[in-house]
């Protein structure tokens, strides 16, 4: 570029700042030649820069500023017709393909799991007569877990239900049972108490199709003035009515360490199918849960006056309810997420 041919270098920069943004940049090659013209080595920015050593000290910070103001003016204008140019083909594609008016694709539609519509299904059966529903921690206390249920540190029952502790927290635990649900609504409350502890409850066994180291479970708690076991019984022969259209339970004499007299309950299946011959072992029962009259030690663990009170307390695994519910042979297929068995409680994913 040739040196300019007077000396008045600030009317040039003006002239320079006033034709940038007047230039045409409506092309690809518009934009190429204005950052020719302005922006490369040989550039007019460049250009006036060079002219500094001409100026006068006292003129050089105000003509400084003049050509900085060229130089941010070209940057600016040549990124904005560049990015103009690469978004135009995207708005142009668009424009002609997208059709607001459209309707939207449609999206799946989910579900609720079968363990959650069987807890459901069992909460409404016991809030229907009289039942609230009470919850507890999942990381517990020993004490609340198995002491207040009479299962001290050396009991053997402790063998049954064996659990995951927590290295850093000496005496806690993952919760085995809802139990502990019991347990803290006792020592908090006083009788009448009428509840049901739904929950996640943990222990250390192997794996199976029919049992898993984590699944849920529900347990119901009445105690009051004059709890008898013919309460107990009629309370679950109306929840097995209700849940399994059973006609008729049994009660067969078991033991657990919180509850006496304890037992654990049948619903009739019969045996007219081979489905229910299988289910049932040939019997024509099947145990669907375990219950008992609350053993009055239990009562005493948790401030409550065993000689004036009474009360039964029973306790159910959900995945094994909706295993029964919903005819699934494993009940590792409940924790798996297979769409393929989820997709059935959901019409079509």
């Amino acid at each position: 570029m040739s040196h300019p041919s007077h000396p008045d270098f600030f009317d040039q920069v003006a002239a320079a700042l006033e034709a940038v943004a007047k230039e045409p940049l409506d092309s690809s090659e518009d934009i190429k030649q204005f950052h020719l013209r302005y922006l490369s080595a040989k550039g007019l920015v460049k250009t006036y820069m060079e002219y500094m050593r001409h100026i006068p000290v006292e003129q050089k910070r105000e003509y400084g500023q003049r050509v900085n103001a060229l130089k941010k003016a070209a940057e600016e204008r040549y990124q904005q017709a560049k990015a103009r140019l690469e978004e135009a083909p995207a708005l142009s594609a668009l424009n002609t393909t997208l059709d607001l008016t459209a309707p939207g694709e449609p999206l799946p539609l989910g579900a609720r799991h079968p363990v959650s519509i069987t807890l459901e299904r069992i909460i409404a059966i016991f809030e229907r007569i009289g039942f609230t529903v009470a919850d507890g921690p999942e990381i517990e206390h020993d004490w609340y877990n198995f002491t207040a249920m009479n299962t001290p540190e050396d009991h053997p029952a402790r063998d049954m239900q064996d659990t995951f502790y927590l290295v850093n927290a000496p005496g806690m635990l993952l919760r085995t049972h809802t139990s502990n649900v019991q347990a803290r609504v006792m020592t908090t409350r006083r009788p009448p108490i009428r509840i049901i502890a739904p929950g996640r409850v943990y222990r250390n066994e192997t794996i199976s199709a029919r049992s898993h180291a984590q699944f849920h479970q529900v347990e119901g708690l009445y105690v009051d003035e004059g709890v008898s076991f013919a309460d107990m019984k009629q309370t679950l022969l109306y929840f097995a009515r209700e849940m399994f259209g059973a006609s008729r339970i049994r009660l067969r004499s078991t033991f657990f360490p919180f509850t006496e007299p304890s037992a654990e309950m049948d619903i009739w299946l019969g045996t007219d199918t081979e489905e229910n011959r299988r289910l049932t072992k040939g019997t024509g029962w099947l145990e669907i849960l375990g219950c008992g009259m609350v053993d009055p030690q239990v009562f005493e663990n948790c401030g409550i006056d065993s000689s004036r009170y009474s009360g039964f307390a029973f306790g159910m695994g959900i995945e094994r309810q909706a295993l029964r519910l919903f005819n699934i042979p494993d009940i590792r297929l409940l924790f798996e997420n297979d769409v393929r068995l989820l997709r059935q409680f959901a019409g079509a994913l």
